[in-house]
């Protein structure tokens, strides 16, 4: 080989080297083709939206819900989601035409997936740091997940792209009941001392709410979706803590009482954050109704009965003993895991994804 075909091809091998090196280093926005209509699904919150985030923490059984007979209708495996098979996100999703959207913890889900959103929910979350600190991703810490994942999107689509991805996509919310029904649970008692009294309780839960509303406004969210908090003494879990039987006796304990002083403030700071926050859009489901109506009409929805649990020991099924880690294996009615879960029905939030 003469000298010059030998510095030829090693000018030819340098340029191929940094070609390779450009393509692998600049933004990924060119592999990306979303159609004009995208909406990506970013949720946040606890059992009633948990996927499967907390197969993947060092928490308790009590907090998962991946054995049987959890997962039994739809996925046939227990995918680690509080239901016996698709919880609201999943039908949300569907309505948008995406994807099942895994969990932010699964460790096979690869970043390119952030395109359709990303689940951060975690059974047992509260929007106080406090409630079951340790054992589940709280409201804050998923706040803190989003946060990384918005950065990941500013990299792979650029600054403009995630900027109008982000503006578009939806974000919901399914978070407090476990803050309040956590002191009842750890007394085990249908009274308990309160950490705050219920007014400030009530106001230190819907602030912590807020204040990650607004850190994912500054990221470019602009559409939010929220449940507000069922009626939870009447869950079976509380409800086998109180002595009298009657369905207006949960309606009056205390943790049914700070739901609904929950609910009636939510509204108000939503209202106060839509004149603060530009372009700032809601939607607010009421799932207290919602679950009041299947208990006292669970005909209507294709159930028997509708103040019991599907799987659980104790009065109301409210004994926490569903599944193979717990001991009770079978379960026929309307909730599932002896707790506070429902059975998987159809939800959306239409106005959201068309704006």
């Amino acid at each position: 080989m003469s000298i010059f075909t030998f510095y030829l091809c090693y000018f030819i091998l340098n340029i191929i080297i940094i070609i390779g090196y450009s393509f692998s280093h600049q933004s990924h926005a060119s592999y990306y083709c979303l159609p004009q209509n995208h909406r990506a699904l970013f949720i946040f919150g606890d059992s009633l939206f948990d996927n499967g985030n907390n197969n993947y923490i060092n928490t308790t059984t009590f907090l998962q819900s991946n054995f049987p007979p959890y997962g039994k209708t739809f996925f046939k495996y227990p995918s680690g989601r509080f239901s016996d098979g698709r919880v609201i996100p999943d039908f949300i999703g569907g309505y948008a035409k995406l994807p099942l959207i895994p969990p932010y913890l699964h460790p096979g889900y690869n970043h390119y997936q952030y395109i359709y959103g990303v689940n951060f929910a975690s059974a047992g979350a509260g929007a106080l740091v406090e409630t079951n600190k340790g054992a589940v991703v709280d409201l804050k810490t998923q706040s803190f997940y989003f946060g990384q994942v918005s950065k990941q999107l500013r990299q792979d689509l650029g600054e403009e792209e995630a900027d109008k991805m982000l503006s578009k996509a939806v974000y919901i919310f399914s978070i407090g009941g476990n803050d309040y029904a956590a002191p009842f649970y750890s007394a085990n008692s249908s009274t308990a001392p309160l950490p705050y009294p219920p007014q400030q309780f009530v106001d230190f839960v819907i602030g912590n709410i807020s204040s990650v509303i607004k850190d994912i406004y500054n990221e470019g969210g602009r559409k939010f979706g929220f449940l507000n908090v069922y009626p939870l003494g009447c869950i079976p879990l509380l409800r086998i803590l109180i002595a009298e039987n009657s369905f207006d006796d949960c309606l009056q304990q205390e943790a049914t009482v700070l739901a609904r002083l929950h609910n009636n403030e939510l509204p108000k700071n939503l209202q106060k954050l839509e004149k603060e926050l530009s372009g700032f859009k809601y939607s607010l489901t009421d799932i207290y109704a919602a679950f009041l109506d299947h208990m006292e009409n669970p005909s209507k929805y294709g159930f028997k009965v509708g103040s019991e649990a599907c799987c659980g020991g104790g009065r109301y099924g409210g004994d926490y003993s569903c599944g193979g880690k717990r001991g009770i294996e079978t379960y026929h009615i309307m909730w599932i895991g002896g707790d506070t879960h429902p059975k998987q029905s159809s939800h959306n939030l239409k106005q959201l994804f068309q704006l």
